[in-house]
């Protein structure tokens, strides 16, 4: 157990530097892309929602249970 903590904190450290430092290795997929995809799926989302919620005509059952009141009556 010993020998896995001090190679966690050994590699925490040499990802902390490079972060600092800036990496001289080639950038991955990840962190490369990894903001663009995130930000771009989150925007995908909430357009498809946005399309279902309003364009789909789906009744959602939502309650009128006190917001609806009646019109007072007139006689006439």
């Amino acid at each position: 157990m010993y020998r896995f903590g001090k190679a966690a904190v050994n590699i925490s450290g040499q990802a902390m530097r490079q972060v600092r430092h800036g990496s001289n290795l080639p950038q991955n997929f990840h962190s490369k892309y990894g903001a663009g995809v995130l930000v771009s799926g989150a925007i995908f989302c909430t357009a498809v929602w946005g399309y279902v919620l309003t364009s789909t005509g789906i009744t959602w059952n939502l309650s009128p249970v006190g917001k609806i009141q009646p019109k007072p009556w007139r006689e006439e």
